[in-house]
């Protein structure tokens, strides 16, 4: 009773088909056509694989498809199924005291990166200013006028070069001088990073 590799390579042999050739013509590698003549089972694929290249070869060869399939699954040899007596435990995924400590200090380290990471963007970002009093274009009265707004706790403000005190939630409000050349209030706030922010606030004097 011939086998399926036998089937196969008689029916190549027979057809005067190389094996170059019925790689072109099935698109299957030569060394795989050679092996499952040779009934190599150890160097092929899983038998779904197989299976398939065979259907391909009795094809090409004019076999009969199912009769050489049905050869195959006769010849194929049962896969051997190792067996473990002793259950390997140390795959289970178990969490211990160690893995406890791990986690908590790179949740430590992460926390530590990230706040560092905020504080230095916040001290390299321009302060914030905002202005309430006066407002843009806003028509005032000659000799002192009341400023007044909002800004960063740690920053150096300064109106028209005149020094400005904060108080601890970074708030002002003051009275300077102005006069009838005056037109406009330049609002400079300096971060200690050097960063600045300016606002140029028009005013017209009666």
């Amino acid at each position: 009773m011939n086998t399926v590799g036998q089937i196969l390579k008689e029916a190549r042999l027979k057809k005067g088909i190389s094996l170059i050739k019925l790689e072109n013509l099935t698109k299957i590698k030569r060394d795989f056509i050679l092996k499952i003549e040779k009934e190599d089972w150890n160097n092929l694929p899983e038998f779904p694989v197989v299976s398939g290249f065979i259907k391909n070869l009795g094809s090409a060869l004019d076999l009969s498809v199912n009769n050489i399939n049905a050869t195959l699954r006769r010849d194929y040899p049962p896969k051997k199924l190792t067996i473990n007596p002793k259950p390997d435990v140390q795959g289970k995924f178990t969490w211990s005291p160690k893995l406890t400590f791990a986690v908590g200090v790179g949740i430590l380290i992460m926390s530590v990166l990230g706040y560092l990471g905020f504080e230095y963007s916040k001290f390299m970002r321009p302060p914030e200013l905002i202005i309430s009093n006066p407002k843009e274009n806003q028509q005032v009265l000659q000799g002192n006028l009341t400023v007044e707004g909002k800004t960063s706790t740690d920053v150096i403000l300064t109106v028209n070069n005149q020094l400005i005190t904060l108080d601890q939630d970074g708030n002002f409000k003051t009275k300077i001088e102005i006069s009838m050349e005056t037109k406009s209030l330049i609002f400079k706030a300096v971060s200690r990073s050097g960063k600045e922010t300016i606002i140029d606030r028009k005013i017209s004097i009666n």
